[in-house]
């Protein structure tokens, strides 16, 4: 796995603080939003359908600070929107490698060479830029909805590597996405000279403008399946390798959405970052105000039924790693052998351990409607 030894030690220790001080419900990474706005319209994503009046505004650096301080997480994801569109974005990011964050600043990189150039950041094992590239050239252009957008990227990337940043790739799959094709951007990705890359499925929001093409829960499995049934040594991924395991279809876990608290204009969204069911004015309201056995696939609630995205299973992996014997020579297997080859685990669904032991019981129709599926 792809990820500094520092880093590693940082969010390890952190997680065994939250264990020893018997915290069931703890953030891992908070997903600070600090604006809508984009550059692009991606058919899949539901983030940037605010009417112009929201997506003129932004947080300022200290609401963000404030936010990281209150949630106390170790990592902070950078997402948006386009982060690079922020007016502060410099700022913000040096106040939060002065806070010892590792930050993960996700971005379409078509503005990364302009503020590469322009002096806006600076190298630091605290900044990583996590690149929007959703596989090859063909296929990333067809997501992004912009012709061309894979080439920007690409320079963008390419920039930022030479100047010393970390830098990592994220790519959503969607319905038509070819395991053959994946291997080829494994490939050129690693030849560029990336860190680790990360790969999920996207999450099917109402307000994304193509719902035709989000993968159902089997048949994430077996393309995942088929991306990493025969992977090679030179790839490096920048997630857990139980999550890994996940995607495969390898290992069950339930969700756990307190694992990435969002931020954002509004504030505290509940219950995750992918749905927006309200939202409260501080931290500890969204944790100790939210019911969380509403969520999940084992609720029944249906908008959860087919969602594996890492923001909400990365964090049942690192609980399921630190929080018992066999989870934790699991992941040491799963890391010695390398991706992909650990094999069916053959154990039931693993569920954190402030969860229910049974599902929480529904209505009626609701249970007949959750059964069906």
């Amino acid at each position: 796995m792809a990820v500094p030894i520092s880093q590693m030690w940082t969010v390890a220790s952190y997680v065994l603080e939250q264990k020893l001080k018997g915290r069931k419900r703890y953030p891992l990474v908070l997903m600070l939003e600090p604006l809508f706005r984009c550059n692009l319209a991606c058919a899949g994503c539901g983030k940037i359908q605010y009417p112009g009046h929201i997506l003129k505004k932004e947080l300022s650096p200290e609401q963000c600070f404030a936010a990281v301080d209150e949630c106390g997480a170790p990592m902070v994801s950078i997402p948006g929107g386009e982060p690079l569109m922020h007016t502060r974005i410099g700022e913000l990011v040096e106040g939060l490698v002065a806070r010892k964050k590792y930050i993960y600043l996700c971005t379409n990189a078509l503005l990364l060479k302009e503020k590469l150039e322009a002096g806006v950041f600076k190298p630091s094992k605290y900044l990583t830029f996590s690149i929007h590239m959703d596989g090859a050239k063909e296929c990333h252009d067809f997501a992004v909805c912009k012709e061309g957008g894979y080439d920007v990227a690409l320079g963008g990337i390419r920039e930022a590597v030479k100047r010393g940043f970390r830098v990592t790739t994220n790519t959503t799959l969607f319905e038509g996405a070819d395991a053959k094709n994946m291997h080829g951007f494994f490939d050129d990705m690693m030849k560029e000279g990336v860190e680790g890359m990360m790969v999920s499925p996207g999450y099917s929001y109402q307000k994304a403008p193509d719902q035709a093409h989000f993968l159902h829960r089997q048949k994430s499995a077996e393309l995942f399946r088929g991306i990493f049934g025969n992977p090679k040594k030179s790839w490096q991924f920048n997630q857990s390798p139980l999550f890994v395991d996940f995607l495969m279809g390898n290992i069950d876990f339930e969700c756990t959405p307190w694992g990435n608290p969002t931020y954002n204009l509004f504030g505290w969204q509940r219950p995750c970052y992918l749905l927006q069911e309200g939202y409260v004015k501080t931290f500890k309201e969204l944790m100790d105000g939210t019911d969380w056995d509403a969520y999940g696939r084992r609720s029944g609630n249906d908008k959860c039924k087919d969602c594996m995205v890492h923001c909400g299973f990365e964090a049942s992996s690192v609980d399921y790693t630190f929080g018992s014997l066999r989870g934790f020579l699991r992941t040491v297997k799963a890391t010695l052998a390398g991706v992909g080859k650990t094999g069916n685990s053959k154990e039931p669904l693993v569920v954190p351990a402030n969860r229910p032991n049974k599902p929480k019981k529904l209505p009626l129709p609701e249970r007949a409607a959750a059964a069906a599926d």
